[in-house]
């Protein structure tokens, strides 16, 4: 389950990078919502993945609820799960 968590929160920041630096971008500087189209759908599943993860593995990193939330913020943060993916998961 802790390598199925690792994998969820890389994925799920990549798509995020994606969906924020090349989808938002295109959307609204060129007006063409295909990348938003395209990495929305999968950025969302991995992020509802992410946060149950979470609640599932909490106990099992015995996370304090300062750490849980820190873990819990990094999936709307840029860059945020390879910050808790470093801090909390290795």
């Amino acid at each position: 389950m802790d390598k199925l968590f690792r994998i969820v929160a890389l994925l799920e920041g990549v798509s995020y990078l994606l969906l924020m630096f090349l989808g938002m971008p295109f959307k609204y500087l060129k007006d063409d919502p295909q990348f938003v189209k395209m990495f929305g759908m999968p950025h969302g599943l991995l992020f509802i993945g992410y946060v149950v993860l979470a609640f599932v593995l909490k106990s099992h990193y015995k996370w304090n609820n300062k750490n849980f939330f820190i873990v819990l913020l990094g999936s709307i943060i840029p860059f945020g799960t390879f910050y808790v993916d470093r801090k909390f998961l290795r």
